[in-house]
């Protein structure tokens, strides 16, 4: 049987018995409570804080996991999201952007005046705005490479900056509206995937899974590796499937799935896809790691710097224009207030690790769902933002706090 040690792998190949490596269902379990027990938690921890999140504010207020609520949370979720997700990705080389929500409103800036004051077409306004951000990231990286100036003060900097040059752009209107039927506004604020197509995306994605899983159980074998059974795949797919069919069914017992935070989800599996089958990706994580380390492997380390703020900083520009097109609007507040440090909470919050070469571009989707699942909870129970705060920094440090911890631990077992 496949699922016995010392079956036979997806591809017929038969692979050896083994005291340490178990094939099957019962062998994942025990590689992760290896895993576990060397302090490789991975994302389990926000996951189970998010369980109790729900649990305590559904018993608080049972409108809190209704359909129509979880929607809001989602379509919330899409804009700062976005940010959160280039924050991911800095951290991974062991940097910080303190910038990312004056260069979202810079963004968001850019695209209301060109778009609505100098009347250009709404996608070369769309293109000037995802622009600004991406050479805001590639001024970051030069001068970081070139001159060694650190990553905090490069971005402290920035942040005061390009707020200025928000401001100025916005000029004396402080706030221009966008308008309502542009397709723009339509994508943030009305459009949800029929009933039909939120099923088939669910079919497509638990498909696709299964398949990366096989090719990965293939390669393996290949390698005369331990792989995963066929069994062991049709079950994680099987999962993923039930999970997303019973998502998809719930959101569309009010409006549905909303198609920007389709979107959303569609930039978390690019960036994931890109971080762990791509060279550039794994020369990310090599830094993140080690940086001398990577520098003698070969890796050009100063372009991976600066590819990875250019990133950072065009996802932050493009959450400016979602949260824009949601709001139908840009002001001088936008990406103010506690934009910059909600996407940094939520990246760290998600499992992203504070000291690099750990994390997943999934910690920007679970940190942000985090973050506003606590929002949504105390809004419903009409407490002040004060609360707010004081409950996502106590958050935030127990973040940092199982990071730290599993970190010391994952070093006493050789695993860091």
């Amino acid at each position: 049987m496949s699922g016995e040690r010392g079956g036979r792998t997806p591809t017929g190949s038969t692979v050896a018995d083994t005291s340490t490596d178990r094939i099957g269902v019962l062998g994942a379990a025990d590689s992760v409570m290896s895993r576990l027990r060397g302090g490789d938690l991975g994302a389990l921890p926000v996951i189970l804080g998010l369980a109790v999140i729900w649990t305590v504010f559904q018993i608080l207020n049972p409108v809190f996991l209704s359909s129509g609520n979880l929607v809001n949370l989602t379509m919330q979720c899409a804009a700062i999201g976005t940010i959160a997700l280039g924050v991911v990705i800095v951290l991974l080389v062991g940097e910080i952007d303190l910038s990312v929500g004056s260069v979202a409103g810079l963004g968001s800036a850019v695209l209301a005046v060109t778009f609505v004051q100098l009347q250009w077409n709404l996608a070369l306004a769309l293109l000037a705005a995802v622009a600004i951000g991406t050479c805001v990231g590639l001024l970051y990286g030069i001068v970081y490479t070139r001159f060694g100036v650190p990553s905090f003060v490069i971005t402290l900097a920035g942040l005061l900056g390009f707020l200025g040059l928000q401001l100025w752009v916005l000029g004396d209107t402080g706030s221009i509206n966008l308008p309502f039927d542009s397709w723009i506004v339509l994508f943030a604020q009305q459009l949800f995937l029929p009933a039909w197509l939120s099923y088939v995306a669910a079919v497509l994605a638990a498909a696709a899974y299964a398949s990366s899983l096989l090719r990965r159980a293939r390669r393996r074998v290949a390698a005369d590796l331990d792989s995963q059974s066929l069994r062991e795949i049709g079950v994680r797919a099987g999962v993923l499937l039930a999970v997303l069919l019973v998502s998809a069914w719930y959101l569309n017992l009010s409006r549905g799935v909303g198609v920007m935070f389709l979107f959303f989800l569609l930039l978390v599996v690019a960036a994931h896809l890109t971080l762990t089958r791509t060279r550039w990706g794994r020369a990310v994580y090599a830094v993140g790691g080690s940086e001398e380390a990577a520098r003698r492997a070969g890796i050009r380390v100063d372009r991976i710097y600066i590819s990875v703020f250019m990133l950072c900083s065009t996802l932050a520009a493009v959450g400016g224009v979602l949260a824009a097109a949601r709001l139908s609007s840009a002001g001088q507040s936008s990406g103010g207030g506690d934009t910059n440090l909600t996407a940094i909470a939520a990246a760290v919050i998600g499992g992203a690790s504070l000291f690099g070469g750990r994390g997943t571009a999934f910690a920007a989707l679970i940190g942000i769902a985090v973050i506003q699942s606590i929002s949504s909870g105390l809004t419903l129970l009409s407490l002040a933002s004060s609360v707010q705060f004081m409950v996502t920094g106590l958050v935030l440090v127990l973040a940092v706090i199982v990071d730290s911890v599993s970190r010391r631990s994952r070093a006493a077992s050789g695993r860091a």
